[in-house]
């Protein structure tokens, strides 16, 4: 059975290019790959626990499948899966230019002024969101240009 779904992922994974369109709440990944349907909150929870036990989604954002898209930039992996798994935390929180999930960026980009990363953060939240279906790949090349 383990050599059926690695077999099954592998071949995902490899033709995921042909896959557009993923979910901005949970992510790319293998769930949000497979479940298409993002009506509910439990479809939405069955994407996440997917990309959660099946753990592809570093595989994804490391190698650029699975419907992840890599940054121009490559900061650093722990900072590209952070963003992804909380992309909407992250965008509340840089709203307000304070909170827990711009500090846990700060230390995974190792920033030295949270406060001064947290202010220019707010003050260009436009630009780092610039549209509503912007991805983590795109967060993270707006957060390296304005910093």
């Amino acid at each position: 059975m383990k050599k059926v779904l690695v077999s099954l992922a592998a071949v995902i994974a490899l033709g995921s290019t042909a896959f557009a369109g993923v979910n901005n709440q949970t992510g790319c990944g293998l769930g949000a790959m497979i479940i298409k349907d993002d009506s509910s909150a439990v479809m939405l929870a069955l994407q996440a626990t997917t990309n959660g036990t099946s753990m592809n989604q570093t595989f994804g954002i490391t190698t650029g499948t699975l419907g992840c898209k890599r940054t121009k930039l490559v900061l650093n992996e722990r900072a590209e899966e952070f963003v992804a798994s909380n992309m909407d935390t992250l965008a509340k929180e840089i709203s307000m230019g304070q909170g827990e999930s711009i500090d846990t960026l700060a230390e995974l980009l190792n920033v030295e002024d949270k406060e001064a990363f947290a202010t220019a953060l707010q003050a260009n939240y436009n630009k780092i969101y610039s549209s509503k279906n912007v991805k983590m790949a795109d967060v993270l090349d707006n957060i390296s240009s304005v910093n």
